[in-house]
């Protein structure tokens, strides 16, 4: 009986790892009519220590078998005992039928490996080709998915959902355009991310940012302001692009998490990004830089938004990581309570010099405060423009505790460092619970 060789998915691994680091874990396993249809194993990933599992589509086209979930679970199992991450890469037409409801157990116990394991070890899919039913449910458990523009990536068949349309509805983290950059993406994000949850996040040589922050800068181009010079890894990039940007990166070295709103009113789409940013950061500790400028909240799908808002609002006050929020242009009524709040969010919060924070926007604060002022005849522009500069000015919220200092653009990231240092040795105990219901 010989190791297995030669596969696709064994390739795929080798060229995961690092060179001559891949060590292959139960290489002669067999199923009952033949060669089980994944390879897996252990080796390091830009010098971390990483357990990956690749279902080889050459074997039976991949098709789940309780072997192959068996050698699957070996891997989960590892992770867990040892606080390393997984990677896991998914090409398979789907289960094996003629396993019956032995492989749909099988299934369930991976289902269950990956579950326990979430935010104990970073997991990490790429969907590599064919990523169906169960086997798309288990990829999408993972922490971040990473998908090859044309594998295809549904649970229900049949379907022409692709993972290119995975991605720009939010189900898809990063979208690549074959399986090498793939790779590379995985590598980024493995260097990113801690080994596990009591691991601290690792420290990197770094290089200062080309440019600045500026006024009317979009979202992404103040991220890139302030993060470490082409450390920037943006995730759920096609979902809600125009509204919100997530991304990690590094500052002087260390990860951070970035949460970027662009000037838009908040909505759903850009809640449910949003939140799933902050659990991620909280789940492996990762200080969280949420860069505010939000009109508010839209008037559409009431009740959507509602829901949105209220498990985003929930996951920022919950969270115990370091939290520091900049204001970079609006803070208007619930989006301020919900993206650079103190009491619900902000460990410490940093207001450009040329921003507004206000309960309202200034239509309708001037209809409520300045409405005897209108009926003499004064100007509606010009009180707008005085309310902005009295009772919405960062000066304002800051003399009141609702800033904690205030910064020209420019000095962004020198305000962030120093804030991301004073909070690095944040520890917050919170009232014992299972979790949150909402």
């Amino acid at each position: 009986m010989s190791e297995l060789k030669d596969s696709k998915a064994l390739s795929r691994l080798e060229a995961l790892f690092d060179d001559g680091s891949f060590t292959q874990i139960d290489a002669f396993a067999k199923s009952a009519d033949g060669e089980v249809e994944v390879a897996a194993g252990f080796g390091t990933v830009n010098e971390c220590a990483v357990y990956a599992f690749s279902q080889d589509i050459t074997v039976n086209d991949g098709a789940v078998s309780v072997a192959q979930c068996a050698k699957i679970k070996k891997i989960y199992d590892l992770a867990a005992k040892t606080g390393c991450p997984v990677v896991s890469i998914f090409d398979s037409n789907g289960v094996k039928l003629s396993e019956g409801f032995e492989v749909l157990s099988a299934y369930g116990e991976l289902v269950k490996a990956s579950t326990s394991l979430s935010g104990v070890c970073p997991q990490i899919a790429v969907v590599a080709g064919a990523c169906l039913g169960t086997s798309a449910l288990i990829a999408n458990m993972a922490d971040v998915v990473v998908a090859v523009k044309d594998a295809d990536f549904y649970i229900s068949a049949p379907s022409d959902v692709t993972a290119e349309t995975s991605y720009k509805e939010g189900t898809v983290d990063v979208l690549c355009d074959n399986f090498d950059a793939a790779v590379e993406a995985v590598k980024d994000l493995v260097s990113l991310l801690p080994s596990n949850n009591l691991s601290p996040a690792p420290i990197f040589d770094f290089a200062a940012p080309q440019t600045a922050a500026a006024i009317g800068a979009d979202a992404f181009s103040i991220i890139a302001s302030i993060a470490d010079d082409a450390s920037v890894v943006e995730l759920k990039g096609g979902y809600a692009a125009s509204n919100c940007k997530t991304a990690l990166a590094t500052v002087m070295g260390t990860t951070v998490g970035f949460v970027a709103f662009d000037g838009n009113a908040l909505c759903p789409s850009c809640a449910y990004k949003a939140e799933a940013m902050i659990k991620l950061c909280d789940a492996y500790s990762i200080p969280v830089v949420t860069l505010v400028n939000a009109n508010g909240v839209i008037a559409e799908k009431e009740n959507q938004t509602l829901t949105a808002l209220t498990k985003l609002t929930s996951a920022y006050a919950s969270a115990t990581c370091a939290k520091i929020s900049v204001i970079t242009g609006k803070a208007i009524g619930c989006a301020y309570v919900t993206l650079a709040g103190k009491g619900a969010n902000s460990d410490y919060t940093i207001a450009w010099d040329c921003s507004v924070a206000s309960p309202l926007d200034a239509d309708s604060a001037v209809a409520f405060l300045y409405n005897d002022r209108l009926a003499k005849g004064e100007d509606r522009e010009a009180l707008k423009a005085e309310y902005i500069e009295t009772i919405a000015s960062p000066f304002t919220a800051a003399a009141c505790g609702a800033v904690d200092d205030i910064c020209a653009p420019a000095d962004t990231r020198a305000k962030v460092i120093s804030a991301l240092d004073m909070l690095a040795g944040k520890r917050e105990n919170t009232l014992p619970r299972k979790h949150s219901v909402k």
